[in-house]
């Protein structure tokens, strides 16, 4: 039962990824409608029931717009898993600072980068311009703000029932998400 469920407002906007068990509990009480399925079928005590890949809410759930938090997660998304010195994708990154803290450089969304370990031992505390390193793309505040997690959100691009019901974001560097 580990599969994920994209979760829809009553008016098809993206709210939630849950997991099979709590979107067939909401379908099971009426509170939402399933849009489509998956092909997986899951035994319960009525009999077999198809597992739903998407699910509207049936009534509207009023929420504020999420902030995008700077996180170690978030920066990796942003950057795609990928160090942003030599390429190498990879799960096990670390964060550099462009500007070391040491120089007074902040931790914020334009001073931060996914790193290699190698690239950021690398790099040490030095400025970037005191090394023959060279950033793949400029560090920025992604623009786009989805109602799920940006790591949910990027990895649910990927799946064509769901791309249906993502928006799509044209970020500063022109990558379409």
């Amino acid at each position: 039962m580990g599969q994920e469920v994209l979760v829809l407002n009553s008016d098809f906007e993206p709210l939630n990824v849950c997991h099979m068990r709590r979107a067939l509990t909401m379908v099971y009480l009426g509170k939402a409608d399933v849009l489509h399925e998956n092909t997986s079928h899951v035994a319960m005590i009525d009999g077999c029931v198809t597992v739903p890949s998407v699910v509207k809410l049936r009534h509207h759930v009023r929420r504020p717009l999420p902030e995008l938090k700077l996180s170690r997660r978030t920066v990796f998304a942003r950057d795609a898993f990928t160090c942003q010195y030599c390429g190498l994708v990879s799960k096990d990154l670390t964060i550099d600072h462009v500007i070391p803290r040491r120089h007074g450089g902040k931790t914020s969304w334009d001073n931060v980068v996914a790193s290699c370990r190698k690239c950021n031992m690398k790099k040490s505390d030095k400025y970037l311009h005191q090394t023959s390193m060279k950033l793949a793309s400029v560090p920025r505040r992604p623009r786009y703000i989805p109602y799920i997690s940006l790591t949910k959100y990027l990895s649910g691009r990927k799946i064509d029932v769901w791309r249906d019901y993502l928006p799509v974001f044209v970020d500063i560097h022109d990558t379409i998400y």
